[in-house]
């Protein structure tokens, strides 16, 4: 009698241990949803590598990538599993995966979501310039405060991959001008941030120190390291104030084509940062010339 047993190739890969007390209630709706195409031994299956995952990716991003791998392997037509692997391999560093996975699920499900993170996989495989074409394809689509900051980080790290660093600067302060005080607070934080850090590599450390601390007054959450940047550079720790004048060197500056997280021109403020304006003498630094 010819065995019913499925070869053992055919198997998927058990992945890591799955906790017995796993409750699938905890996934989104709809990923539950998603599960429900799927028999209930693979669902509960599917749904426990997922859930883990989700809970992993920020402690432990290598064993929340297995366990999206175990998903996969079970059923690698679901959009959510592909997502949820795409996510977990771009958190552990994999970027060839990440990138696969994103790919497949544009195609899958006709969403732009991960395009920045699309971009950001091909600068870390060493392919800015592939980085910029998907990054351009994404601010075609008009996206909003959030996509738009996170295809902007990626356009600069692109830009000074490929040694146009000044052109990364003047793409994160013309982004920072144009949003003024519109979006979310992480998210005006994160492009602040960004700038900083460019000034900083730049070797224009006091007007860093101001960019970071104006980063660090919008990311109440900590989710960046600016108050970490701020005592770095100072030496102290900063208490930023919103209502009073931050007291900052007087250098910062002085340069053409700067402005300070201060600068307005109407002179009114919001998060302790008026929208800035660019410095007339801008596109000088960066290569122009108006004489």
């Amino acid at each position: 009698m010819p065995s019913t047993r499925e070869p053992a190739a055919s198997r998927p890969d058990p992945g890591p241990e799955l906790p017995e007390d796993l409750d699938l209630r905890a996934l989104p709706r709809p990923v539950r949803a998603e599960l429900r195409g799927v028999s209930e031994r693979m669902a509960h299956d599917i749904g426990g590598h997922l859930l883990m995952a989700g809970q992993l990716i920020d402690s432990d991003p290598e064993l929340a990538y297995q366990h999206a791998m175990a998903a996969k392997e079970r059923s690698p037509r679901l959009p959510i599993v592909r997502e949820a692997l795409g996510e977990a391999a771009y958190a552990a560093e994999h970027y060839d995966v990440a990138l696969t996975e994103f790919r497949a699920l544009r195609r899958m499900a006709g969403r732009d979501d991960y395009l920045a993170a699309m971009a950001d996989c091909e600068r870390a495989l060493g392919r800015p310039e592939a980085a910029l074409r998907l990054v351009k394809e994404g601010l075609r689509a008009e996206p909003d405060v959030t996509a738009l900051v996170e295809l902007r980080l990626v356009e600069a790290g692109a830009r000074s991959d490929l040694g146009q660093t000044d052109e990364a600067v003047r793409l994160l302060r013309d982004q920072i001008a144009e949003l003024g005080a519109k979006g979310p607070k992480l998210a005006r934080a994160r492009l602040r941030y960004a700038y900083a850090d460019r000034l900083e590599a730049q070797g224009r450390t006091a007007e860093a120190e101001r960019w970071f601390a104006t980063a660090a007054a919008l990311d109440a959450d900590h989710t960046t390291d600016a108050e970490d940047r701020v005592t770095a550079l100072q030496g102290f720790t900063i208490v930023y104030d919103e209502d009073e004048d931050d007291g900052e060197p007087s250098q910062v500056g002085d340069e053409p084509g700067d402005f300070e997280p201060g600068d307005s021109e109407d002179g009114e403020a919001e998060d302790g940062e008026p929208p800035p304006t660019p410095d007339p003498g801008a596109a000088g630094q960066d290569g122009g010339d108006d004489s």
